[in-house]
């Protein structure tokens, strides 16, 4: 039998390879609250795990995403991380329910410890009170942790790819758009509705990833793009029929795992570096603070108040009727389904 070219081999295999005294890694590991992880050959597959709530984000998703992303990066027999969702969508942003409601338990608290820091909902809620005084560090102290963990993704030596059906939207964006590729169902939805009140995307990376013109286009209306869309635009790679979405990702997955690990680095920090001169660390920071000051308005204190008195979900709903009504075109040709975030 022939062997494999000395490039295709993983980079734990052969006897020159400096992983070749190490041991495996261990099959088992941290059990997540909001993902599970997973190696398949070459490619490392974590995949957010609360489909009865949209897998929405909360204090427990960036601390896990990043020791997912961290285990698979320090993993020699993974070449590339595939992050997806199970349910019926990628991710509908954060669990904000809890906080627009004004509650303080539930999945918000978190599974580490986090009493007394600008973690804990009980600062932060007391930090969002209107007849209170806003600290916007304790807010940015907050969020900027958000974005940090999602941040792991394109901070990772391995290439990152994110596998998207039905609905990425909110802050389910700021985790996508920090991945190096984006497979999109056609008929998914992606987009930031929070732009019209109570929000701005923290991860700071629509310009950088559409250019001016399209990401003021998405952002000054908070319409959001179909996958088909979002293919043309730039902003996937690719925008399979749902039912061809598993296939078409797995095949750019595995093409790329066929790739040498050292080479997979060398191209993305190469490319990376070009990313980052544009300012993408600081369009972040900038969005951040903003995204707390859009809570503190005028208008994010009214969002809050009607969130209270109806409800989270109605108030999103009176916030994306008319003109809007995301039930019908999000730029200007294509049909959307309901909104969620």
């Amino acid at each position: 039998m022939t062997e494999p070219a000395s490039w295709r081999r993983s980079a734990s295999e052969g006897d020159d390879s400096p992983y070749q005294h190490a041991s495996a890694p261990r099959p088992d590991g941290p059990a997540y609250r909001t993902l599970t992880y997973e190696v398949d050959g070459r490619v490392a597959r974590l995949t957010f795990n609360r489909p009865e709530q949209g897998n929405s984000i909360t204090p427990d998703t960036p601390v896990e995403l990043a020791h997912a992303v961290e285990r698979a990066d320090l993993d020699p027999r993974v070449h590339v991380i595939v992050l997806s969702g199970r349910g019926k969508g990628f991710c509908g942003g954060y669990d904000l329910a809890a906080s627009a409601e004004r509650l303080m338990d539930g999945d918000m608290a978190g599974a580490l410890p986090h009493e007394g820091t600008v973690l804990d909902p009980v600062v932060q809620m007391t930090n969002h009170d209107p007849a209170g005084t806003w600290d916007p560090m304790v807010d940015f102290a907050m969020m900027s942790r958000f974005t940090r963990g999602f941040a792991s993704l394109l901070h990772a030596n391995k290439p990152t790819v994110a596998k998207i059906h039905g609905f990425c939207v909110a802050g389910g964006t700021d985790i996508a758009l920090h991945c190096d590729q984006i497979v999109i169902a056609d008929d998914a939805k992606i987009g930031y509705p929070p732009t019209r009140v109570w929000g701005v995307p923290s991860a700071g990376l629509w310009a950088h990833r559409l250019g001016d013109q399209r990401a003021k286009r998405l952002l000054l209306t908070g319409d959001t793009l179909t996958g088909a869309e979002a293919a043309a635009w730039g902003l996937a790679i690719e925008a399979p029929p749902a039912d061809e979405l598993d296939a078409r990702t797995e095949n750019l997955v595995q093409r790329i795992a066929a790739m040498p690990l050292n080479q997979l680095m060398m191209v993305k920090l190469a490319l990376n570096s070009a990313l980052l001169a544009q300012g993408v660390q600081n369009s972040q920071m900038i969005s951040t603070v903003f995204d707390g000051i859009s809570r503190h308005t005028r208008e994010g204190y009214g969002f809050q108040q009607r969130a209270a008195d109806v409800g989270f979900r109605q108030a999103v709903r009176e916030r994306d009727g008319a003109p809007y009504d995301d039930g019908g075109p999000a730029t200007s040709n294509v049909t959307n389904r309901e909104s969620r975030d």
